[in-house]
């Protein structure tokens, strides 16, 4: 018998620049092979900063979409860059809230789903989730992630004590709380003791498979012409979270003892989303012949450069150690070397030593960087660097993610 679900994600096709989209894209792609019809509930495309057509072909033909009304208030309700903080708490989208919950309701009654899912990191989208929840009585899965909140994050007072109302409220109402590292399900459960254990569970992000193979079958190998090598970091580069700043600096300290130069090493960062802080910092170290700025493209095209790419980047700070980038299950399943600029004991750190990948230093020393990536260069170059075997690489697929998650929709449903 199918069963149906209320799928609640404000990152959805057209939206563009979140690796975050194809969490709830391909989960509710792949559903339907598991006896679940879900149902999409999220943001109209004016509260996108950006959007693309890249991904909207991808959205299911017996997925159905739902676009509530909500505005951005940085962009919509702002005059001369500022606009009243109270207007976007505990996130700039609050008011997809206003459209949300009543077409929810609509959907509900239209629909009669059997469980409401909801996924951050818009905590609006657990809002949204949790009102319905309440007004209806259905069970409630809260996809939470990575953890909301941390001792200083987010930074501001006022946002972080609404982001822990809403932590709280979600964790102690939802039937189960979906968190996407072992770090941060053993975090909840430490923080949320008097919750039961049990209400935790780990469904980890992924990759897709059928946009690999695409990518793949549409990939022309190109005759290299040099022997400078190419280092990709794909997606998003946050100033706090990835600051790439000891990674430039060990950049122009090889540079300068001629150990690396513009002639034997090309580092892409593409679609950073923060171009203008890292130009300042790439004019800073004076590292522009060597470290360069590229521009959002499709995500097969995305796919087909860290296929072809000689090494693949992941920067992650120790602050967020409990945390694995979406994009690294897409790096092993590319199956090209990985430099990994991240705290020895983190998250993802382990995730890549369990797969056989050692090389890695930790994101803010510059010393420890300028040796492992001085031994990553001499690696590639000997065809010796550690690659993820497929075996391991296929166990991340989106397919087997939401197998999972459709075990665990069998389970809330059935208690309900």
């Amino acid at each position: 018998m199918v069963k149906r679900v209320l799928m609640i994600a404000f990152h959805f096709p057209p939206m563009r620049g979140s690796s975050g989209i194809l969490r709830t894209l391909k989960f509710s792609r792949y559903l339907p092979e598991f006896d679940w019809e879900p149902i999409i509930l999220t943001a109209h495309p004016r509260t996108y900063a950006s959007t693309s057509n890249d991904q909207v072909a991808a959205i299911s033909d017996r997925v159905a979409v739902y676009r509530a009304f909500g505005f951005d208030t940085s962009r919509h309700l702002s005059f001369m860059r500022r606009y009243p903080g109270l207007l976007a708490l505990p996130d700039r989208w609050v008011s997809w809230s206003l459209g949300a919950i009543p077409m929810g309701l609509y959907l509900i009654r239209k629909y009669r789903p059997d469980v409401i899912w909801s996924t951050y990191p818009i905590a609006t989208a657990h809002l949204i989730g949790l009102t319905l929840s309440r007004l209806t009585r259905l069970p409630w899965v809260a996809d939470f992630r990575d953890p909301m909140t941390d001792v200083d994050y987010p930074p501001d007072r006022l946002t972080r004590q609404m982001y822990q109302w809403i932590e709280k409220k979600s964790v102690t109402c939802c039937t189960k709380a979906v968190l996407t590292t072992p770090g941060a399900v053993d975090d909840y459960k430490e923080r949320f003791p008097q919750t039961p254990a049990s209400r935790f569970h780990l469904i980890e992000n992924g990759y897709d498979e059928e946009s690999f193979a695409a990518a793949e079958a549409s990939r022309i190998t190109e005759q290299k012409k040099n022997a400078r090598l190419v280092l990709i970091h794909s997606g998003i580069i946050y100033p706090s979270e990835r600051d790439p700043t000891q990674f430039f600096e060990a950049l122009a300290a090889l540079a300068q003892q001629g150990l690396i130069s513009h002639t034997s090493l090309h580092v892409i960062l593409r679609a950073t989303a923060h171009d203008e802080y890292l130009l300042q910092l790439i004019d800073q170290y004076k590292i522009g012949d060597i470290v360069s700025l590229a521009p959002p493209i499709s995500y097969r095209e995305a796919l087909s450069e860290m296929l072809a790419a000689d090494g693949l980047l992941i920067l992650q700070a120790s602050n967020c150690n409990n945390q694995i980038p979406a994009k690294l299950y897409e790096y092993l399943r590319a199956r090209r070397p990985i430099l990994a600029l991240t705290d020895p004991v983190g998250n993802t750190a382990a995730a890549l030593i369990s797969v056989g990948v050692d090389t890695m230093a930790p994101l803010d020393s510059r010393n420890d960087i300028m040796r492992e990536l001085l031994r990553f260069l001499a690696l590639i170059k000997g065809n010796e660097a550690p690659i993820a075997s497929m075996e391991n690489a296929l166990a991340g697929s989106r397919r087997s993610r939401t197998k999972e998650l459709s075990n665990l929709l069998d389970s809330v449903a059935q208690r309900a």
